[in-house]
């Protein structure tokens, strides 16, 4: 309870420093770097899945920002996250990297090695003037990993106090991560705010209630939050003559903290809202359907200020995607998508994870769980800051499906049970990913094709699991609270 509300003390303090900056002139900023290089907004989501904006269809939410670069820019379709968890996204988002290629950069609360060079650094040594605010690399331990200093740049207060120290004549690149969504949430306050509970799309994996449909508008209440907070950036940038050459960037980090999506590699937990505008350069009105991976970020950063990624880098740059005036699939190798996770919370015996690796088609999705004996979901035994299955938030949605365990045991089972070795999901006839085909006879072959192409793609890319075989994520250290008990024995929940 504390911790929650000490999370709803930090967001109101948060929206206090954002308030009234549409009103503020910022005459005396900088303008454009001269050769055309151009500034960069990158917004960051903390936990939103897609599809939930107004550009996506979605009925409820309302996105007029978002909407508005996606109309004006491009809208992608298809885009994923590196990791369903906060701490590896942003280490793949910031290095280009695939999570496996990061050492304890891959989990959460780890640290993000000095090795791994990280964008804002890169364009900061070419003349930038870098810095962020709210949740930048995070959460985990900067120094544990020999960095002096954040990997998003200097903080600043607010974006005003930000733009208004650019110096004339040098672009500036700067990260805006919000806390919202993340929970907790005020509860209510997403129907007090006028949302129709009724016209709330529930995910098939969640249950129908009134108190699920509640839950989904408080989340929703929190991205309306971050668009706005998103809008009053922007009307800084135009009273400075500077938005036609910045490009705007809004995104996530991972999906919904709702069962089986955060921290897991369905749909609802790696499946991204991406919009990106540039008027000076990128041509408008456009939807993308390729697949891409927030991986592709920096060296798309690195490559519109003029330099080359470093030749880690596993992201491809997006540059020619949004310099085309094509829609729809405009690259065809761009045809899947690769996502892993390893430890999220300290939620099973001795700390350990849940690893996993998948490939997204435009038609099915294949998972590949290393470890198929641990609980997905945290283990059962243990009570955490999140209540039992601790790789779970806690909250309303989590508690329904709790309490109906025996009138809805699917359900549960799918949020919380342990799943098999290998799972597939035709992504065309399932949306939400529900019925596993795996141990189907007519889909052996895709199964056999995913299988394959999956593990050429991590031997490729240096994964331990499929290169060496080793698996060290689970002894590196935890930098986040262990606060946690096991249950006497005969109370655990299975």
């Amino acid at each position: 309870m504390m911790h929650g509300r000490r999370r709803e003390i930090r967001k109101a303090r948060w929206a206090a420093l954002i308030i009234g900056l549409s009103s503020v002139l910022v005459a005396d900023a900088a303008v454009a770097d001269s050769s055309g290089r151009p500034n960069i907004l990158f917004c960051l989501a903390d936990d939103q899945s897609y599809p939930h904006a107004g550009a996506y269809g979605e009925p409820v939410i309302k996105t007029p920002v978002f909407d508005r670069i996606a109309r004006e820019g491009v809208l992608f379709t298809q885009a994923y996250c590196a990791a369903p968890s906060c701490t590896p996204s942003r280490s793949a988002i910031l290095t280009g990297r695939d999570i496996w290629r990061l050492g304890e950069g891959g989990q959460l609360f780890g640290t993000l090695p000095a090795e791994h060079p990280v964008y804002p650094e890169l364009l900061g040594r070419a003349g930038y003037h870098v810095g962020f605010m709210g949740k930048g690399w995070a959460p985990g331990n900067v120094t544990a990993g020999g960095r002096a200093s954040e990997p998003t740049g200097q903080r600043f207060k607010s974006f005003q106090e930000f733009i208004g120290k650019a110096p004339a004549g040098k672009p500036w690149c700067f990260w805006f991560g919000s806390s919202d969504p993340h929970r907790g949430y005020q509860k209510g306050s997403g129907v007090k705010s006028g949302m129709d509970p009724a016209m709330v799309r529930v995910p098939d994996i969640f249950p129908d209630t009134p108190e699920v449909r509640s839950d989904i508008c408080d989340y929703f209440f929190e991205i309306q939050r971050f668009d706005r907070q998103v809008g009053e950036m922007l009307d800084l940038i135009h009273q400075a003559g500077q938005l036609d050459n910045t490009l705007v960037v809004i995104t996530s980090d991972n999906g919904m903290p709702f069962p089986r999506a955060k921290a897991n590699l369905y749909d609802l937990g790696t499946r991204m809202p991406l919009a990106i505008r540039w008027p000076a350069r990128v041509p408008g009105g456009r939807k993308v359907d390729d697949f891409v991976n927030l991986t592709d970020l920096a060296p798309t950063f690195l490559e519109v200020a003029g330099l080359k990624p470093p030749h880690e880098t596993t992201g491809r740059s997006l540059l020619a995607l949004l310099e085309t005036t094509a829609s729809g699939v405009v690259e065809p190798d761009r045809d899947a998508v690769y996502t892993g996770r390893e430890r999220h919370a300290w939620c099973r015996i001795d700390g350990k994870g849940y690893p996993a690796r998948m490939i997204r088609t435009r038609d099915f999705l294949y998972i590949r769980n290393y470890e198929p004996d641990r609980w997905p979901a945290g283990d059962p035994r243990m009570v955490t800051n999140e209540g039992l299955y601790g790789d779970i938030d806690a909250s309303p949605t989590k508690d329904v499906i709790l309490a109906r365990k025996d009138s809805d045991p699917r359900l549960f089972d799918l949020a919380f049970g342990k799943r098999p070795r290998e799972e597939l999901y035709d992504c065309r006839n399932d949306p939400g990913q529900l019925r596993n085909l795996a141990a189907d006879p007519a889909h052996r072959k895709t199964l056999r094709e995913l299988s394959s192409r999956l593990t050429t793609h991590l031997k490729a890319t240096g994964d331990p699991r499929e290169t060496t075989g080793e698996a060290p994520w689970d002894a590196w250290k935890y930098h986040g609270r262990n606060n946690w008990q096991i249950l006497p024995e005969g109370q655990s929940t299975n």
